[in-house]
């Protein structure tokens, strides 16, 4: 039975990996909007750390990171934002772009726990696909004011002003329309699966 658990659990992994990259190299990941993107690849790493809790929604979130990084480099997609962090600090932009996905993906994990031991598994996923884009949006935007906070190119950017006013105006309608459409798409795709006990209930 274990053996038969963890093989289900590889496979559910591996599919939601092909997904992300699926979508991590097609327009279906990301909506440009100025120099941010709206990503929908916080999808499928939320749903990942639905059905495999924090070690799967930590593997997904690191598929997730190598994909925006590559990005910086031109590879899937060009980031604006990152070809030129890249340009600044090519490790620090590893960083930037990598950590905070693997984080999100940990710790959506165990929100996932929290919410449905106290709520149901339905309000846990629905919970889940939010702060799976308002995780990844905090993380990556507190991870650019502090890994390059002092350069010209983001001191710039907030052009004087305070920093969570700069960081407000700057992620705005697209970290609204990220959480939105991960809130729905997660809620209704992991409780769908969730019914369809295609995998075991986090404990």
């Amino acid at each position: 039975m274990k053996k038969r658990f963890n093989t289900r659990q590889l496979t559910i992994l591996g599919l939601l990996t092909g997904i992300l990259l699926l979508m991590a190299y097609t327009p279906l990941g990301y909506l440009n909007i100025g120099p941010l993107a709206i990503s929908f690849n916080v999808i499928p790493v939320a749903l990942a750390a639905v059905t495999l809790g924090p070690a799967g929604g930590a593997a997904a979130g690191a598929v997730f990171g190598l994909t925006s990084f590559l990005q910086c480099v031109g590879v899937g997609g060009l980031s604006a934002m990152g070809a030129i962090l890249f340009g600044i600090n090519p490790v620090l932009a590893f960083i930037q772009r990598f950590v905070p996905r693997v984080l999100d993906g940990f710790l959506l994990g165990y929100i996932f726990r929290l919410v449905q031991k106290t709520g149901g598994a339905r309000l846990g996923c629905f919970v889940t696909g939010f702060f799976s884009a308002f995780l990844n949006t905090l993380f990556f935007m507190t991870a650019l004011i502090l890994l390059y906070g002092n350069t010209e190119y983001v001191q710039g950017l907030i052009g004087g002003r305070n920093i969570l006013l700069f960081v407000c105006s700057f992620v705005g309608i697209n970290a609204v329309c990220e959480m939105a459409a991960s809130t729905i798409l997660t809620g209704a795709v992991g409780y769908a699966l969730y019914r369809s006990r295609l995998f075991a209930s986090q404990k």
